[in-house]
């Protein structure tokens, strides 16, 4: 989707309309007054206090009709140089431009002109209003004046214009889109999860049929590792700030973390991942180099403290279960085990159907002295380490400043969603400095003690995200072995014994051979019930009628198709076994 802010022309052309919503909405409103109107990457918005009036589906459309008379007149924008005190003079009226204004310096104040409409800007700006006219208003919503609670409400209008109107409608259908894949949206039908402000935003809960798809996630991995040697361990969600302090995450991320809790002259903190307390079950026992490589995994709770208006659904919240591992290492073993890790990476993503992702060796930022462990050495052996196993491996990838761990280097593996912007899935990090800080040792074959290295790495990432991540990818329409419901029960009749017995002797079949069934045979006619079941993207929807009782058949038809398939109980249970084993991807 493409980013408004980030590109020049767009931004220019946004940064205009704004202006021309804002002419409109004086229009219509001469009360109104206005603070800011910015390009975000989405777009266009403006904030603006109608006093008592609030923004509707109605407003918004009459607001769209004085727009399209305003870019229709073609107006010319002209830019203009005023000073400070020009400006209070010309905006006395407006707080809000008073307050931005006060903060402005003298000889260094523009504003932009176009037809009986002045504001305040920067600018730039494009000729003539009539280039904006391919535009689109396309939400609204109340937000407090500068972010601040304890202020006021005002009017958040946005907006998006284009230079064409083909391009202004393809935006549009790729927004419906994004909109139709939004996992809130999905997550809601399906019941999978919710969210309240009185438990805490940000602190998404998932419910039976949520929690079904977070299990299912959480075996599948988990499953996976034990075949590859790891040992899963649970460890407490807190820790002391003394437990931080040595990792040097108090130093490196305390802004991303929830405040501490004084306890009997005790400080604990909400732990925002787990490196800290794997490192101390790998130091609660002695090691020989024979015992390395050791990997301790976790499906760990974590907590960190985003802002809000960074907060998504189970995409990003302040509470998330990462699918973290730590794997302790000689020197000799990286690049084997590192090997390891990027097959586990990409034969997951093949299971899932997962294909457009790119690789990215992220780096420290070595003017950073703040943000990342100050050990040039340490920095250059883990950086060349790690880029010498990727060239290897032979992985295409790309280096990226900056995006490192604070303790060290590593392999980001971003995927391209359906909608939105790219995001990072996967990790694995090359760590020689938390192994030092925790005087971590093992015996090698010298009977020296050396210090090991360990690799962080998450595959899944969060099951929160990755979930979230899945159910935008398919619309919902889960592959057969993580569907919430696998089959739902529909009988023709809710009146009929023999049909109803056949039911559910069949809904125990199933049941008993660990099929998720559900069975629906509420007094609602046939229609009304398949057409729940289909909001609920329930995979095989079985309809059964007199003469699948009398034959002790199953008719059957797949989610968004209307033919049906009649077969034995027996041949339909194997069919789904099959499809659950070999985790075949949604048709």
């Amino acid at each position: 989707m493409v980013n408004f802010k980030e590109d020049e022309r767009l931004s220019t052309l946004n940064h205009s309309c704004a202006h021309v919503m804002a002419q409109a909405v004086k229009h219509l409103y001469p009360h109104a007054k206005f603070w800011v109107g910015p390009v975000v990457k989405e777009g266009f918005y403006y904030d603006i206090d109608l006093g008592n009036d609030v923004v509707n589906d109605e407003v918004i459309a009459a607001i769209e009709k004085e727009m399209k008379k305003i870019c229709k007149e073609g107006k010319k924008i002209y830019r203009r140089e005023v000073s400070k005190a020009e400006a209070m003079e010309m905006f006395k009226d407006d707080m809000y431009k008073l307050d931005l204004i006060s903060n402005l310096e003298d000889g260094n104040i523009t504003v932009y002109d176009q037809g009986d409409f002045t504001d305040l800007c920067r600018g730039p700006h494009v000729d003539n209003t009539k280039l904006c006219k391919n535009f689109k208003l396309v939400k609204h919503s109340g937000v407090y004046w500068k972010g601040d609670a304890s202020n006021h409400v005002m009017q958040r209008i946005y907006g998006v214009c284009f230079p064409t109107a083909e391009e202004l409608e393809a935006h549009l259908k790729e927004l419906e889109e994004a909109k139709e894949r939004d996992h809130r949206k999905i997550g809601k039908e399906m019941e999978l999860f919710m969210s309240d402000d009185l438990v805490g935003r940000g602190l998404p809960m998932f419910l039976p049929k949520g929690y079904t798809v977070w299990q299912e996630l959480e075996n599948y991995i988990k499953d996976k590792e034990r075949r590859l040697g790891y040992l899963h361990v649970m460890t407490p969600c807190v820790g002391t700030v003394n437990l931080y302090k040595t990792s040097g995450h108090w130093d490196h991320y305390k802004e991303n973390m929830f405040p501490p809790m004084e306890v009997e002259g005790e400080s604990f903190v909400l732990r925002p991942m787990n490196c800290p307390h794997h490192m101390m079950i790998y130091a609660n026992t002695q090691h020989s180099y024979k015992d390395l490589p050791i990997r301790i995994g976790e499906i760990a709770h974590d907590f960190r403290f985003e802002a809000s208006g960074t907060l998504k659904g189970i995409e990003r919240g302040r509470h998330f279960c990462q699918n973290d591992a730590h794997l302790f290492v000689t020197p000799e073993q990286i690049e084997s085990e590192f090997s390891k890790v990027v097959d586990l990476i990409f034969n997951t993503y093949k299971d899932f159907g997962i294909t457009d992702y790119r690789c990215v060796l992220s780096l420290r930022d070595p003017e950073d002295k703040v943000k990342y462990h100050d050990d040039d050495e340490m920095w250059n052996n883990a950086e060349n380490a790690l880029r010498k196993v990727l060239n290897d491996l032979g992985i295409e990838y790309t280096e990226e400043i900056g995006e490192a761990a604070f303790y060290g280097p590593k392999l980001d593996v971003n995927v391209k969603p359906a909608v939105g912007n790219e995001y990072t899935l996967s990790t694995c990090q090359l760590d020689f400095c938390l192994p030092a800080k925790f005087n971590l040792t093992y015996v090698d074959k010298d009977g020296q003690k050396k210090t090991p290295v360990v690799l962080h790495r998450a595959i899944l990432g969060s099951l929160d995200r990755f979930m979230a991540y899945i159910l935008e990818e398919t619309k919902g329409n889960l592959p057969l072995w993580l569907a919430p419901v696998q089959a739902m029960i529909l009988p023709v009749k809710n009146d009929d014994e023999e049909l109803n017995a056949y039911a559910h002797d069949l809904y125990g079949y199933l049941l008993d051979n660990n099929i998720r069934v559900d069975i629906d045979e509420r007094a609602e006619k046939l229609g009304y019930r398949v057409r729940e079941a289909q909001v609920k993207k329930i995979p095989y929807l079985i309809i059964l009628g007199k003469q699948e009782a009398q034959d002790g058949t199953v008719s059957y038809r797949l989610h968004g198709q209307q033919n049906t398939t009649t077969v034995s109980k027996d041949e339909f249970l194997a069919m789904l076994k099959d499809e659950i084993a070999t985790k075949k991807l949604s048709k």
